[in-house]
């Protein structure tokens, strides 16, 4: 007596069980879209369901004819003896038992039957968004269990830095047709290692990873952290523009670093992730004008939309704000634009900068010591410049003329009386600049001497060829 009534539970319970333990099977009998939430855990998770080409174990009570092993079917039905084919698509393994079980009752006086999965089929998801390789993935579920969101979206490449990992939607076909979306907060999963927020996948689920509306700059090297985001210490392609020596196109790695202004950066491979900081200095680092307070990163997303991302690196200067050196992801754009005005005390600490050149190219002429083009730090003054030249020598003027290329194609020329006792001054003794010429004209007097040394060489030559015929008769 008691096992008849177990197996007339197992028969006939099976489907209000399943519908109270999976409430979700039962909403689908809806054909509007069904929409489940994970932003808490509230342990919310599908119970599998049988597809083709799962590998389960049927077992018939005390009929060993009628048990054995099975492989589901491409149209989703199971072969079995005597009964044939018997659908089990879209149902759990208590429902596929409690199919089977109907079936052999027809023979049989209420069987028991028993199903076991021993290995589940390819889980084949399509990931779209915000990922590195968007496309259609599968996953062997023999050799990494039933596959997650962080393992598929790791194998899509991973996130990019423009995700929103708290809205991740996952989109679930249900047996009744109705489509069931799941919002997936990756977020607090990175926060809390709480597995209940990172679910297992089904066969035939989409997964889409919207763009953040803003983006926390604090939170960039969180996203580039975790393991399933995109592997961005490889060689990014980026553009930098505006108030850098050199601007254009360029790839970026993590250990990027120029040395001279205009000179590109190297760009050795490196375990460390490609920053604002790097880009720059692969394009040449700032001129004596950016405005490092405003720099802005515009990046593409996959919806086709643009994000801007402002950057102060004054606040990284000051204090040290690591965050406000951005990560950055393959496309990006970077604009330094220009600044209005710089109190010399803030060019003297922006030029010592990392993302400064170390040396900036001018040339000094005329009467110094050793003239021509000298290396010398950025933001260095006109009198240290000249001293770097050797100093004046003995035929020097004292008064300079500054000439300077501007970033507009037009020409200054600025005439400085040099007074090497005074401080960087924007008149008395200017900061110089990549390309700058320092020109050192000769002093009133020497320019006497060469007048009147001009003038006498002719009477000189004159006397010269005077007295070459004397010289011929005093050698007899």
């Amino acid at each position: 007596m008691r096992m008849r009534i177990l197996a007339t539970s197992l028969v006939f319970g099976v489907g209000c069980v399943g519908s109270l333990l999976y409430p979700d099977l039962a909403l689908a009998s809806n054909p509007a879209q069904v929409q489940s939430t994970l932003n808490e855990p509230t342990g919310f998770e599908n119970a599998y369901t049988l597809g083709a080409g799962d590998r389960v174990k049927i077992t018939v009570f005390r009929i060993d004819q009628y048990s054995g092993e099975n492989t589901v079917l491409v149209d989703g039905t199971l072969n079995l003896p005597v009964v044939g084919s018997v659908s089990v698509k879209g149902m759990t393994l208590e429902q596929a038992a409690a199919a089977v079980s109907q079936q052999y009752a027809r023979i049989l006086r209420r069987p028991i039957v028993t199903i076991t999965l021993l290995s589940a089929r390819p889980v084949n998801v399509g990931v779209a968004g915000e990922v590195k390789h968007p496309g259609f993935y599968t996953l062997n579920q023999n050799e990494a269990g039933i596959p997650t969101v962080a393992q598929i979206l790791e194998s899509a490449g991973g996130i990019r830095q423009s995700a929103d990992l708290r809205h991740v939607e996952i989109r679930r076909l249900q047996a009744s047709g109705a489509e069931e979306l799941i919002l997936v907060n990756l977020w607090q999963f990175l926060q809390t290692g709480d597995i209940k927020y990172n679910i297992t996948l089904r066969d035939g689920d989409s997964i889409f990873v919207p763009t953040a509306t803003e983006v926390n700059l604090a939170e960039s090297s969180q996203l580039a952290a975790a393991s399933f985001a995109a592997d961005e210490t490889t060689p990014l392609n980026i553009a930098v523009v505006g108030e850098v020596f050199r601007p254009g196109p360029y790839t970026v790695t993590g250990t990027a670093r120029t040395a001279e202004a205009g000179v590109p950066g190297g760009a050795n491979m490196s375990a460390t992730a490609p920053t604002v900081t790097r880009a720059i200095q692969v394009a040449g680092g700032i001129t004596p004008t950016a405005n490092i307070r405003e720099i802005q990163i515009r990046r593409n997303t996959r919806s086709g939309t643009e994000q801007a991302i402002n950057v102060n690196l004054w606040d990284l200067l000051q204090s040290g704000d690591l965050s406000q050196d951005i990560i950055l992801q393959d496309g990006d754009t970077v604009v330094v634009p220009i600044a209005t005005a710089i109190e010399p005390s803030e060019a003297a600490e922006i030029a010592s900068a990392s993302f400064s050149p170390d040396t900036i190219q001018v040339n000094v002429v005329g009467e110094v010591v050793q003239p021509g083009s000298i290396r010398i730090p950025p933001n260095t003054p006109l009198n240290q410049a000249i001293l770097t030249a050797g100093g004046f020598n003995n035929r020097a003027n004292r008064s300079v003329e500054l000439v300077r290329l501007n970033p507009n194609g037009t020409v200054t020329r600025q005439q400085i009386d040099v007074n090497f006792a005074q401080g960087t001054d924007d008149q008395a003794n200017p900061a110089l600049r990549n390309n700058d010429v320092v020109i050192i004209k000769r002093s009133g007097l020497a320019s006497i001497t060469d007048a009147l040394q001009t003038a006498s060489d002719p009477i000189g030559r004159f006397f010269t060829l005077f007295s070459l015929p004397l010289n011929f008769f005093r050698l007899f």
